[in-house]
């Protein structure tokens, strides 16, 4: 796999890849990350063709997807760690 390029945004790390027959999109925030893989064709084949494929729409859906991942974490982080425990200790 190697990088073919990479897209500007103000708030995300955007990079392309090519591997054999497939074009992938990584963006990352933080901790999170989200990979798009799709198959080369004709109309989708190089760097050009996926900045254009990265539309407004896109990088606004995967920006949802960051904060559902969000979520998801801190929900499943809250149900692992033990609950604090809402009394003192009492002290002689």
């Amino acid at each position: 796999m190697r990088i073919i390029g990479n897209i500007d945004h103000p708030t995300l790390k955007i990079t392309v890849f090519k591997m054999d027959n497939k074009l992938s999109v990584k963006f990352e925030t933080g901790l999170y990350e989200q990979t798009f893989k799709f198959r080369e064709s004709d109309e989708l084949n190089d760097f050009a063709t996926m900045q254009q494929l990265v539309d407004e729409q896109l990088v606004k859906e995967v920006m949802e997807n960051f904060a559902k991942m969000h979520h998801s974490k801190n929900e499943a982080m809250g149900r692992f760690l033990p609950k604090a425990k809402a009394e003192f200790e009492e002290i002689i």
